[in-house]
């Protein structure tokens, strides 16, 4: 588990931070997901890119990554520390290969497209990101009874906000994943002819998903609400930055929340969820409902 703990610090200061404001076990379990993710991803991009191996070789990789992690779900052990790490996580919470075959199955699409149809984009969209919102809804929800239509809402909403995260991460890394990785990932978008009416067009997108997942937040467990109400608020700000910025800029500039906004942010989302405590019978206008 300290692997994982140690990749998550590496990678994201964004999700390092709002893990933080998870309980310790939880904490562990979202940290040994986020680190298999991480460890795929480099696979695919990382060694192609700085050792040149041929995509065959790649794909052999990630392949054997794959095998690893579904041999250890069934077994409980890996020699990989990042594989069995999620093995344990996976089998106490009840992640199985139903959400991490999706997964690798995207993982693998980089290897093999270099633009999305609106199909394939759902599809990889789901195994890329929507699964890993599921994973770590799994874990929020371990030994809670939820059912019915709270359910649907809170994996409707797991889902949504994986979604917004990849396509806000598509979306500032437009020029670099053209440029770096000769990959197009908004069907019918030129990074050449990005224009203002395309990033409105995407973030109206992502601004739907983003109202979605806010809304099933209350719903979630209280121990978690913090912590995804504060990765929400993160790359809400994001997509507000993106949205301020001029459409010719994001074909060269990657925008960023500054750490200190971040803090800042961190700061007033622990107030609301954590801290604050509504009086009875008054509502926050301070009046009597």
């Amino acid at each position: 588990m300290e692997t994982s703990s140690m990749v998550i610090r590496s990678y994201s200061t964004s999700f390092g931070l709002a893990s933080r404001l998870l309980k310790s076990r939880t904490r562990l379990q979202i940290e040994a997901i986020y680190a298999l993710v991480r460890l795929a991803d480099e696979i695919v991009d990382g060694v192609a890119a700085e050792a040149d191996l041929p995509p065959d070789a790649v794909g052999r990789m990630l392949d054997e990554l794959e095998a690893e992690t579904h041999r250890a779900l069934k077994t409980g052990y890996s020699v990989n520390l990042v594989v069995h790490a999620f093995a344990l996580t996976a089998r106490t919470t009840g992640i199985t290969e139903e959400l991490t075959t999706p997964f690798f199955r995207s993982m693998r699409a980089d290897l093999l497209r270099t633009e999305h149809t609106a199909e394939s984009f759902n599809d990889y969209v789901y195994g890329s990101a929507e699964v890993i919102g599921l994973m770590c809804l799994q874990c929020f929800l371990h030994g809670t009874e939820v059912s019915g239509d709270r359910a649907k809402r809170l994996q409707e909403g797991a889902q949504r906000l994986g979604a917004a995260f990849q396509k806000v991460n598509f979306l500032r890394d437009l020029a670099d994943d053209f440029d770096t990785l000769g990959r197009s990932y908004f069907p019918g978008v030129s990074v050449g002819s990005f224009s203002e009416a395309d990033k409105h067009r995407l973030l109206d997108d992502i601004d739907a998903d983003l109202l979605i997942s806010g809304a099933s937040i209350a719903e979630l467990p209280p121990a978690a609400r913090p912590a995804v109400a504060l990765a929400q608020e993160l790359f809400s700000e994001l997509a507000r930055r993106l949205r301020a910025t001029p459409a010719v800029e994001l074909r060269g500039t990657r925008v960023r929340v500054p750490n200190p906004v971040k803090l800042r942010i961190a700061a007033a989302t622990l107030y609301t969820h954590r801290l604050r405590r509504p009086v009875p019978g008054i509502t926050k206008a301070g009046r009597q409902p």
